[in-house]
């Protein structure tokens, strides 16, 4: 799996293990080391260095990045570090805030060591944990997705791995890792789906159910891919600017398909620096484009307005003043100067 990955990813000279010191990275670390010992990956050069992330929300946590490292450097990569992290992100829970500080940690570490690629031990329990919860959360079909073998650096070459086989893998080289004990917490929503809500399942429905949410999230990777395509080319084609603010033809979003209207109502409110809405925003910056009711303004998350201007209003505003027409040079629809426009303002002043 690990070679597979690898070759997708173009043979990355020197790639980086982010390792814990847990079953699943403990794992994925001995594999790699086989092909750092060896110096190459079907002829192509790879060295493998690793980085162990100590979050400081446990007692014994510098002890066992120290040790893990130790394990690592044993193993044979080079060069291995640990890096501290505070978990203090602001307006994000405790499991959010440490995967962002881990995520900036790692990504820091690729940057010092002239890394091509980070991989990552996520298995197949945690793609079926990560789909439970976002249909738990009633989350649309990017989150139901779940996690991606690659994104960017980042890769997971055991998706396709049940968490007992990792535990095999380090029972046969002799490895003993640790297990962190809020794994199994029952404060935290991930631990309760693993240690509860999955077993629960798989005893009620039979065995099986932890590949069929992880196959499931497969099939949905490949939908949400085809409506993210969709969706940037019809915000491309459809955009208008005029400063900071910009606008989409109501007319032409009217005609879209509700999968990918909300789509690109969600990548306007990106472009003028806003959040990913929540399902309900989107619904009510969507319900601007019915005419009923109020003409907005509709508060996005990070600080932007949408508001609609209908064709009266528009021709009422002086010529210099109007939004720019769209460029018709490119494909896309015409007509959208002859109706009305939805707008997307940002709230707040650009980042000095």
């Amino acid at each position: 799996m690990l070679q597979g990955a690898l070759a997708e990813a173009g043979y990355p000279q020197h790639v980086l293990v982010a390792c814990s010191g847990g079953p699943d990275s403990l794992a994925l670390a001995s594999v790699a080391a086989y092909f750092a010992r060896r110096g190459h990956l079907e002829g192509h050069p790879i060295t493998v260095g690793a980085v162990v992330v100590d979050h400081q929300l446990q007692e014994v946590s510098a002890q066992v990045a120290a040790e893990t490292a130790q394990v690592l450097q044993e193993l044979g990569l080079a060069p291995v570090e640990v890096r501290t992290v505070t978990v203090a992100g602001a307006g994000l829970g405790p499991e959010a805030a440490a995967r962002e500080a881990r995520h900036a940690a790692l990504e820091a570490a690729a940057v010092d060591q002239g890394a091509d690629a980070i991989l990552l031990g996520h298995t197949l329990d945690d793609q079926a944990e990560q789909v439970l919860l976002g249909l738990a959360r009633g989350s649309g079909t990017r989150s139901l997705a779940g996690m991606r073998p690659a994104r960017g650096l980042l890769l997971r070459p055991f998706l396709g791995l049940r968490r007992a086989d990792t535990e095999e893998i380090c029972a046969v080289e002799e490895l003993r890792p640790w297990h962190d004990p809020s794994n199994s917490d029952p404060a935290f929503a991930r631990s309760r789906t693993r240690v509860e809500v999955l077993p629960h399942l798989e005893e009620k429905l039979g065995p099986g159910v932890a590949e069929s949410l992880a196959r499931t999230a497969s099939i949905l990777q490949l939908d949400a891919d085809y409506l993210e395509d969709v969706a940037e080319a019809t915000f491309t084609s459809l955009v208008e600017r005029d400063g900071r603010e910009l606008s989409l033809p109501e007319d032409a979003l009217r005609a879209l398909a509700p999968a990918i209207r909300f789509r690109v109502i969600a990548k306007a409110a990106a472009d003028v620096g806003g959040q990913q809405p929540s399902y309900q925003r989107l619904l009510a910056a969507e319900a601007l484009l019915r005419r009923h009711g109020s003409a907005g303004p509709v508060e996005l998350p990070g600080g932007v307005g949408v508001f609609r201007l209908s064709l009266a209003q528009l021709e009422d505003v002086p010529a210099a003043d109007r939004p720019a027409a769209p460029d018709h040079s490119t494909p896309g629809p015409r007509g959208g100067a002859r109706c009305g426009k939805l707008v997307f303002r940002p709230q707040k002043p650009p980042a000095k």
